[in-house]
């Protein structure tokens, strides 16, 4: 007699980063974490003329001691680069990455991991966005919008606070912006699986929803030139990075405010940072949940983040440019702005409701 219970075929690879180093002087270590993680003899340093600077040179001269290192210099985070440091990495016959810089240069390095098949350690100089721990990649396309594609993630992170206490704070404050919008990305999620039956991870629904939380509930303590400030974010940042790792899928980190973003990238593009866009859309599409969106509005003031589209360089109509065609950009993935979007008028009310404009 068959079993009236249906078999369970539920199967699932997850991917994390292996090491996680952070706090001050952790830079030092850098060496030693490369030969606790069995790295073979050649690698590459991935970074960024500034970034060289910052870290870069100082990463190489630790590095070069116990292992052959070669450096190559990389720019925005395009198909022309990705291509630059793949080949870079083959003719050196690098065995595994140091990516040395912010997020571009850590993106290119996920992408040329994947495409070598080789292992890469995350060493930010700057923390604008949760990149840092992700599976996920933004490679910029010829029309000037971020493309968001699967990678790796880090096989390690070494985050050292004192390297990115000297970074300027407005990329902090971004990153923390960038995490904070979470906070609707996971009602759009929600509202999805609700509507559609989307596939839903409860756990990587709740590490991003820490992660966004914990900085809400600590911005006042977020204050430029203070490398505690940076410590305490840091945490939360990458374990919204390591939400999406669990999910599969940006999904808990990207919604409607993640839309609203790529669609001022696309129509008034070079205005302000990823997450800075990303923050002001929150505000906007937590008013449309019916959620509290003064206090994510009153957490990014006191981060020094913008919320009004004067501080992201941006005129009214800009703003309600962007709102009226978030739908469209990524008609795959269903939130609050539906299938249809919002009139330009509802965007208008939307934006002075909000006090963006």
């Amino acid at each position: 007699m068959e079993s009236a219970v249906e078999s369970f075929t539920k199967a699932k690879a997850m991917n994390f980063p292996r090491n996680v180093v952070l706090g001050h002087g952790v830079l030092d270590q850098t060496a030693d974490i490369c030969q606790s993680l069995l790295f073979r003899q050649q690698g590459i340093i991935i970074t960024g003329d500034r970034t060289y600077e910052a870290a870069g040179r100082y990463v190489e001269n630790l590095v070069k001691t116990k292992f052959d290192i070669s450096t190559v210099f990389v720019g925005n985070s395009d198909e022309e680069d990705v291509k630059l440091a793949c080949d870079a990495a083959r003719d050196s016959k690098a065995q595994f990455i140091l990516a040395v810089g912010g997020g571009s240069k850590i993106d290119i390095s996920k992408l040329v991991s994947k495409e070598i098949g080789i292992p890469f350690v995350s060493i930010p100089t700057s923390i604008a966005h949760d990149g840092i721990s992700s599976d996920r990649a933004s490679l910029k396309t010829p029309g000037g919008a971020p493309l968001t594609v699967r990678a790796l993630p880090p096989t390690a992170i070494i985050a050292d606070t004192g390297v990115l206490v000297q970074a300027p704070y407005r990329y902090l404050a971004s990153g923390c912006a960038d995490v904070i919008a979470n906070l609707t990305a996971l009602k759009d999620w929600d509202f999805a699986r609700r509507i559609r039956d989307e596939e839903f991870s409860t756990s990587a629904y709740m590490l991003a929803k820490f992660a966004a939380e914990s900085l809400v509930d600590n911005c006042k303590l977020i204050k430029p030139g203070l490398e505690e400030s940076v410590w305490l974010a840091l945490k939360p940042i990458i374990a919204s990075g390591v939400s999406m790792c669990i999910a599969g899928s940006s999904r808990p980190t990207s919604g409607s405010e993640h839309m609203f973003s790529h669609a001022l990238d696309l129509l008034h593009p070079g205005k302000a940072l990823h997450g800075e866009q990303c923050g002001v859309g929150c505000i906007m599409m937590m008013q449309l949940h019916g959620g509290d969106w003064k206090q994510i509005r009153d957490a990014l003031k006191s981060i020094g983040a913008p919320t009004t589209a004067a501080e992201l360089g941006l005129t009214a109509d800009e703003i309600v440019d962007a709102l009226v065609e978030a739908n469209k950009v990524r008609k795959e993935r269903f939130t609050i702005l539906g299938d249809n979007g919002l009139t330009r008028n509802a965007a208008m009310n939307l934006a002075r409701t909000t006090g963006v404009i």
